[in-house]
């Protein structure tokens, strides 16, 4: 790896988990700092807005990496698409890398009792990243061809090129019985300040989801993306500096939705017991990575009267820190 001699750091953009819109947190975003290069990982809602507010430059954009295809951690891509030729993405020497989960393949079955819904879009009810980003140049071609026309900008695949994270054949990933397989890290992304790995994560029925670590010349740190407790995120963390992790108020959950019995409410609750990580369990992941900082981000829930995420360091010997909103983090203190 290059030397980078400014240091790297980590830029929690936004720390909110979940589609709802927050009055306090913007939707799950960071950035990793290397020197003069960023990198995105996840574009929920405001990505785009926080990276301003950060004083991040899109010119200097290389790569971004998106967990998995929830609304909650991609739609801002649109805004990256359609509003940064104005924020000096036009600036880039090469196209933006961007990469993500391929297809699942087939629609999930309904969650415990739930009624089947219809359908969306079935000639292509579950498309990949690539397709995904794909879709939305689609939906926004008028708006794209007039800007190119109106306002002499480039084309979108000069600026951006997206790619589905292929999985090889030795992995045994199935999405309804093997979401996260135990694996190696699959090296996804390189250049000369980082090398990015992936390991499949535990967030079925959405699947696949990824983890990603980048190594650079300053240290490491790891994003859990979504996921339930998973051996495949000690694997990938071991010996990181920082592991940013999801974290989900186990209590908060069954206070909310454990008075009512129905399908609704049970299909919730199963949910985020099973596809989040409880505040004790993301303390214990850290300890038995060995990591010397735990982040705690996208937080479940955003808002809430009585925060105990101080107590996943009753499970952790390492620095803890409870995520905020364009906080900086450097990767070693």
């Amino acid at each position: 790896m290059k030397q980078i001699t400014s240091g790297t750091e980590i830029v929690l953009l936004g720390t909110a988990g979940g589609p709802r819109l927050r009055t306090n947190r913007a939707g799950i975003a960071s950035a990793v700092v290397v020197g003069d290069a960023l990198y995105l990982v996840d574009f929920g809602y405001g990505a785009c807005r926080q990276s301003k507010l950060a004083g991040l430059d899109l010119g200097h954009l290389r790569a971004g990496f998106v967990t998995h295809l929830h609304s909650d951690h991609i739609a801002d891509l649109a805004n990256l698409l359609l509003f940064g030729w104005y924020e000096n993405l036009e600036n880039v020497t090469r196209p933006v890398r961007l990469y993500g989960p391929g297809s699942r393949g087939r629609v999930a079955a309904p969650s415990a009792d739930l009624r089947a819904q219809d359908v969306v879009c079935p000639d292509d009810p579950m498309p990949g990243f690539a397709a995904t980003i794909g879709h939305l140049t689609q939906a926004f071609a008028t708006d794209i061809n007039d800007r190119m026309r109106d306002n002499g900008r480039s084309h979108p695949g000069r600026l951006l090129a997206a790619y589905d994270i292929e999985l090889p054949a030795s992995v045994p990933f199935d999405p309804e019985t093997a979401a996260a397989p135990p694996m190696d890290p699959l090296t996804v992304y390189r250049d000369d300040r980082v090398e990015v790995t992936a390991v499949l994560v535990q967030h079925a029925p959405m699947s696949p989801a990824y983890a990603f670590r980048f190594d650079t010349a300053d240290g490491s740190v790891v994003f859990s993306g979504d996921t339930g407790v998973c051996d495949n995120v000690i694997t990938l963390a071991t010996g990181a500096d920082v592991l940013v992790h999801e974290v989900i108020d186990e209590q908060w959950v069954q206070r909310t939705h454990g008075a009512v019995d129905t399908p609704r409410a049970r299909a919730t609750i199963a949910h985020h017991t099973t596809a989040h990580t409880p505040i004790p369990d993301v303390g214990r992941v850290a300890q038995k990575a060995g990591v010397g900082t735990l982040v705690l981000n996208h937080l479940v829930p955003a808002q809430i009267d009585r925060p105990r995420w101080h107590e996943a360091g009753e499970h952790f010997t390492g620095r803890l820190i409870v995520g905020e909103d364009l906080e900086r983090i450097p990767l070693v203190p």
